[in-house]
């Protein structure tokens, strides 16, 4: 069983910074790429920034100089430092992992998302 832990979020001013923080937790697996997805209210969720199992990161162009995303291998976590936030940054935040599994095969898995609220 594979769970997606997400924490960091919440309220701030416009201009300022926040560090989300996603552990993944369980085994038989291995990382291909983990990430963040974000959706605002009546909007698709989008992706915000991943980075891959070889360390290649892609960013969202409206976070794309704002967001760093990093990750910690041994504890199997991911962080996304944001800064200069915006308003229109306000979303749930949803951490992802594409897994490839021992037993086989690549699986996306979610987190439950953690809001952040960019007040102006």
């Amino acid at each position: 069983q594979v769970q997606l832990v997400e924490s960091g979020g919440g309220l701030v001013q416009a201009g300022g910074s926040l560090r989300l923080s996603c552990a993944a937790s369980g085994s038989g697996f291995s990382i291909n790429a983990m990430g963040w997805y974000r959706q605002a209210p009546g909007k698709q969720r989008d992706l915000v920034a991943r980075i891959t199992s070889g360390g290649t990161t892609t960013y969202a162009d409206s976070v794309k100089g704002r967001s760093t995303i990093s990750r910690d291998n041994a504890k199997i976590t991911v962080y996304l430092q944001m800064d200069s936030l915006k308003p229109e940054d306000t979303a749930v935040y949803y951490c992802y992992a594409l897994l490839r599994l021992s037993l086989g095969g690549l699986n996306v898995y979610w987190g439950r998302g953690t809001q952040v609220t960019v007040s102006s």
